[in-house]
């Protein structure tokens, strides 16, 4: 709670605001999967995001109609994907510093592609996939919080299929949960 004053007259009024959060649901690496388990997640948020290896976009049409989709297109993307969605997704939500790409590395392990952008202007956020695994760790040095949500698709070297789900609320990042599904 925020608290705003608003002076009238010779009264000052106190409001207690509360600036809107947001619960995020990030996934990757569908290569082409979709069904109801992840679509039961994609409902309860408020924003889903994709970090790449989509597949077919039929996935990212199912999420579309239901919730608000900011994606980046990965290796195994075609010409479909790479015309509807950026390599790179860099933007704010809730006042969060967001970059999501697909093959970005992680702290101290950039990939050389990102590493001077990534230095010289770091997101408070930094979101990939491709490894196919869950990793969240800060950048301590950056100032910053690497996630991969691992893959959620049912192709590739994960032995559990994985997405994250968290909250964006005024700047900070919270609630983190890992949500796991059988292979």
């Amino acid at each position: 709670m925020h608290p705003l004053f608003v002076r009238v007259g010779t009264f000052t009024f106190v409001y207690l605001q509360r600036f809107i959060l947001k619960k995020i649901l990030l996934l990757s690496d569908t290569h082409s999967h979709i069904d109801n388990d992840i679509l039961k997640y994609v409902k309860e948020a408020d924003e889903v995001w994709h970090a790449g290896d989509i597949g077919d976009l039929q996935v990212t049409d199912a999420i579309k109609a239901l919730k608000p989709l900011r994606a980046v297109y990965g290796n195994i993307d075609g010409t479909e994907a790479r015309s509807e969605f950026p390599l790179h997704n860099r933007f704010e939500c809730e006042k969060v510093d967001v970059w999501i790409t697909h093959i970005g590395g992680y702290p101290g392990r950039y990939n050389p592609s990102i590493r001077q952008e990534i230095y010289s202007n770091p997101p408070k956020l930094f979101i990939c996939g491709h490894s196919h695994i869950l990793k969240v760790m800060p950048d301590k040095r950056l100032g910053l919080l690497h996630m991969n949500p691992g893959a959620i698709g049912k192709h590739g070297i994960h032995k559990v299929r994985t997405m994250l789900r968290f909250e964006l609320d005024d700047g900070r990042i919270q609630k983190l949960e890992v949500i796991e599904f059988k292979r």
